[in-house]
């Protein structure tokens, strides 16, 4: 007679495993969440470069700065997928609106990219820029900084 041997796992094995698999799950998900906001955060970032660039051109060229909403630059409506509306301030502040996002902490809350002097306070008329500061609550940004990439945290 031949006798057959079972082999395989135990339940407690099982349940162990899968516990274990639970808890890294939990761990991990809310991580790859905000890293996936953070990268359509970054594509939103992009819209800030024409604005910037316009800004940036009129106080080295020690030029008077235009008024609200007039650089040449904004867009009113749908700038992007995640871009709803560029503007631009009197003094050089780059405000971009979000959307599409599809996520309530994000959507329809804006950043912002103030222009800074030498001095580190916005520029007045015919002062040169010397840095960008982003993302700034002082600013005006109401995106949560967890959501920003580390290059625009004020």
């Amino acid at each position: 007679m031949r006798r057959h041997s079972q082999a395989g796992f135990t339940i407690i094995e099982v349940v162990s495993v899968v516990m274990i698999m639970g808890v890294l799950a939990v761990l991990v998900l809310p991580s790859i969440k905000v890293n996936a906001i953070r990268v359509k955060m970054s594509e939103a970032l992009l819209a800030f470069g024409q604005c910037r660039n316009m800004v940036s051109e009129i106080y080295q060229s020690e030029g008077e700065p235009p008024a609200d909403g007039v650089w040449g630059c904004e867009i009113d409506k749908d700038a992007s997928r995640y871009v709803d509306r560029v503007w631009v301030d009197s003094i050089g502040k780059v405000t971009v609106s979000l959307h599409g996002f599809g996520d309530l902490r994000i959507d329809t809350f804006d950043i912002t990219l103030m222009p800074l002097d030498n001095t580190g306070n916005p520029p007045s008329g015919g002062s040169p820029i010397r840095r960008w500061r982003c993302g700034s609550a002082g600013d005006l940004t109401t995106v949560a900084a967890q959501f920003l990439p580390a290059s625009c945290r004020g």
